[in-house]
Protein backbone atom coordinates (compact mmCIF):
# COMPACT_ATOMS: atom_id res chain seq x y z
CA UNK A 1 0.00 0.00 0.00
CA UNK A 2 1.42 3.07 -0.96
CA UNK A 3 0.61 5.06 2.11
CA UNK A 4 1.99 2.43 4.28
CA UNK A 5 5.40 3.30 2.60
CA UNK A 6 5.30 7.05 3.83
CA UNK A 7 4.03 6.06 6.95
CA UNK A 8 6.71 3.14 7.88
CA UNK A 9 4.45 0.28 8.97
CA UNK A 10 3.84 -3.12 8.04
CA UNK A 11 0.33 -3.89 5.98
CA UNK A 12 -2.85 -5.18 6.86
CA UNK A 13 -2.42 -8.34 4.70
CA UNK A 14 -3.74 -8.58 1.00
CA UNK A 15 -7.11 -8.18 2.18
CA UNK A 16 -7.07 -5.64 4.64
CA UNK A 17 -4.88 -3.55 2.46
CA UNK A 18 -7.22 -3.62 0.35
CA UNK A 19 -10.15 -2.80 2.22
CA UNK A 20 -7.92 0.41 3.75
CA UNK A 21 -7.37 1.76 0.36
CA UNK A 22 -11.15 1.83 -0.47
CA UNK A 23 -11.31 3.40 2.57
CA UNK A 24 -8.66 5.23 2.57
CA UNK A 25 -10.24 7.02 -0.92
CA UNK A 26 -13.51 7.41 0.52
CA UNK A 27 -11.65 9.36 3.60
CA UNK A 28 -9.76 11.02 1.12
CA UNK A 29 -12.70 12.50 -0.96
CA UNK A 30 -14.76 13.23 1.98
CA UNK A 31 -12.03 15.23 3.59
CA UNK A 32 -10.99 16.84 0.07
CA UNK A 33 -15.25 17.72 -0.20
CA UNK A 34 -15.40 19.30 3.17
CA UNK A 35 -11.96 21.59 2.72
CA UNK A 36 -13.13 22.51 -0.57
CA UNK A 37 -9.85 21.00 -2.10
CA UNK A 38 -9.65 19.82 -5.40
CA UNK A 39 -6.21 17.13 -6.98
CA UNK A 40 -7.23 17.67 -10.24
CA UNK A 41 -9.66 15.34 -12.30
CA UNK A 42 -8.46 11.93 -14.07
CA UNK A 43 -6.54 8.89 -12.64
CA UNK A 44 -3.57 11.10 -11.03
CA UNK A 45 -5.89 13.17 -8.85
CA UNK A 46 -7.68 10.73 -7.69
CA UNK A 47 -4.51 8.59 -6.96
CA UNK A 48 -3.56 12.20 -5.08
CA UNK A 49 -7.04 12.18 -2.92
CA UNK A 50 -6.76 8.26 -1.97
CA UNK A 51 -3.16 7.95 -1.00
CA UNK A 52 -4.03 11.40 1.54
CA UNK A 53 -7.02 9.70 2.54
CA UNK A 54 -5.28 6.53 2.92
CA UNK A 55 -2.67 7.92 4.86
CA UNK A 56 -4.88 10.05 7.04
CA UNK A 57 -6.97 6.80 8.20
CA UNK A 58 -3.89 4.66 8.77
CA UNK A 59 -2.97 7.41 10.71
CA UNK A 60 -6.04 7.19 12.84
CA UNK A 61 -5.87 3.46 12.92
CA UNK A 62 -2.24 3.70 14.38
CA UNK A 63 -3.57 6.28 17.21
CA UNK A 64 -6.53 4.13 18.00
CA UNK A 65 -4.16 0.85 18.45
CA UNK A 66 -0.72 1.20 18.52
CA UNK A 67 1.12 -1.93 17.67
Amino acid sequence: MMAGQYLRGGGFGVVGDIVMGVSGAMVGGFLFHQLGLSAGGGLIGALIVATIGAGVLLFLVRVIKPA
